[in-house]
């Protein structure tokens, strides 16, 4: 704990937003799978569970178009915290009743988790630029790696650990497990994490 306190404000920061970006990956990975899982159990046909995905792929594309603007303008540190946000609420959406889960109710609550998962990732994989010294180009390459490389890996634990949960909970269980750690992940991005990360000093 000593070691970490001692540690340089921006490799604290580099931290905080590795952190925060894992737990998300995590989630966003056993989210994929549980809803795959979960609705092929309910008898769903491949096709409407293909299309439950939809939206989250449209709207994480539309996210990436605006996605930059946003994040000079409010600060890289304020899109990842709405991205986490979003996706709570995504979640808590996603442990409605059974009734409530018709195709059309799980593809808005899958394209809020589209929003949510790519303002995430840009909101990470930028912040990491503000964060290292201009001129050094090899430990910003070497940080992204770690993120993308990591990133990558997680995304299939968040696979294993989503066919888990739904093993020892239920489908609404998992989901309230989920936003609740997300939660608390967020309460402490939003205390730890500098306000002004990658703000413009223009308006964009």
């Amino acid at each position: 704990m000593t070691r970490l306190a001692n540690l340089p404000a921006d490799i604290k920061q580099y931290l905080i937003v590795t952190g925060n970006y894992w737990a998300f990956t995590l989630t966003d990975g056993a989210l994929r799978m549980l809803v795959v899982l979960h609705f092929h159990a309910l008898g769903y046909s491949p096709l409407s569970i293909a299309m439950l995905f939809l939206f989250y792929e449209i709207f994480g594309v539309v996210t990436n178009l605006v996605g930059g603007y946003l994040g000079a303008r409010l600060g890289l540190n304020k899109t990842m915290n709405i991205g986490l946000a979003i996706q709570v609420a995504a979640l808590f959406m996603l442990a409605a009743p059974p009734e409530w889960l018709s195709v059309a109710y799980v593809m808005l609550a899958q394209a809020l988790s589209g929003i949510a998962k790519d303002l995430n990732k840009m909101s990470a994989k930028s912040s990491i630029k503000m964060l290292v010294a201009s001129g050094q180009e090899g430990t910003l390459f070497k940080w992204v790696a770690i993120l993308t490389g990591s990133k990558n890996a997680l995304k299939g634990v968040g696979f294993f650990l989503g066919g888990l949960l739904l093993t020892l909970m239920s489908f609404k269980g998992a989901m309230l497990a989920m936003a609740a750690t997300l939660l608390v992940v967020w309460c402490f991005s939003i205390y730890a994490l500098k306000n002004d990360l990658g703000k413009a000093k223009n308006k964009p």
